[in-house]
């Protein structure tokens, strides 16, 4: 059978940046329907991985750079989970692809609150990725928060990776909740409510656009905790 450092290599050989392993007992806190044992009940570990999105789209003056940046950056990842899963189910291990958006089921109409079936920030937080930011993104030490993930759920027994111990935001810094056009941060969680009609703005032509992104851009740690930059 394939061990972890094999299934390791495989994951950074299909492209990934970061890879990680989360045991499924590290999601007991999570919501009711929103554990990996509710999506397939024969998860004993989730494999995350992680890739670098390129940065410079952030500072375009027309918000398509960027729109497009993100939609490629999740087209890439949903395509490199399925040719992991290929890739070990050869080797026989079962896995279940998580998408990296949508499709998802939790959907709050008044609230404009959607719920991926597994949030894939913290399944990063918890297989050693990085930590959450107060602009609610996950923040490797390297990379910042220019990364996508993407999650893989296994009925095989992995170690663990151990969890970030680094702290990714400045103390008392309020940047991301100052800057936010909507006020949709509150350190703890995004209003989605306040933050869709920018974050998926649809134009006249039915295009959807991701307007606003200043919680990303103006981050002192977009580009990773020991590369600190100030968006003027």
């Amino acid at each position: 059978m394939i061990n972890k450092e094999e299934i390791k290599e495989l994951v950074l050989g299909c492209g990934a940046d970061l890879f990680g392993v989360a045991s499924r007992d590290r999601f007991d806190v999570a919501p009711e329907g929103f554990h990996p044992c509710d999506i397939y009940s024969q998860t004993r570990s989730v494999i995350v991985f992680a890739i670098r999105v390129p940065s410079e789209s952030l500072f375009a003056d027309n918000p398509v750079p960027y729109t497009h940046t993100n939609t490629l950056a999740m087209q890439k990842v949903d395509l490199m989970t399925f040719e992991i899963s290929v890739e070990l189910e050869k080797a026989g291990v079962r896995t279940v692809v998580i998408p990296t958006d949508d499709p998802y089921l939790h959907w709050e109409e008044t609230a404009q609150q959607g719920k991926g079936i597994l949030s894939l920030r913290h399944a990063g937080y918890l297989a050693g990725l990085g930590k959450l930011g107060r602009n609610n993104l996950l923040i490797n030490k390297e990379y910042g928060n220019m990364i996508q993930i993407g999650a893989l759920l296994t009925d095989l027994e992995l170690e663990p990776d151990p969890i970030a111990e680094y702290e990714v935001c400045p103390t008392h810094c309020r940047i991301c909740l100052d800057n936010c056009p909507a006020q949709a941060l509150t350190g703890e969680t995004v209003i989605q409510e306040y933050c869709r009609p920018l974050s998926n703005y649809e134009t006249t032509k039915g295009f959807v656009l991701k307007k606003c992104f200043e919680c990303r851009r103006k981050c002192p740690r977009t580009f990773g905790i020991n590369k600190f930059f100030m968006m003027s």
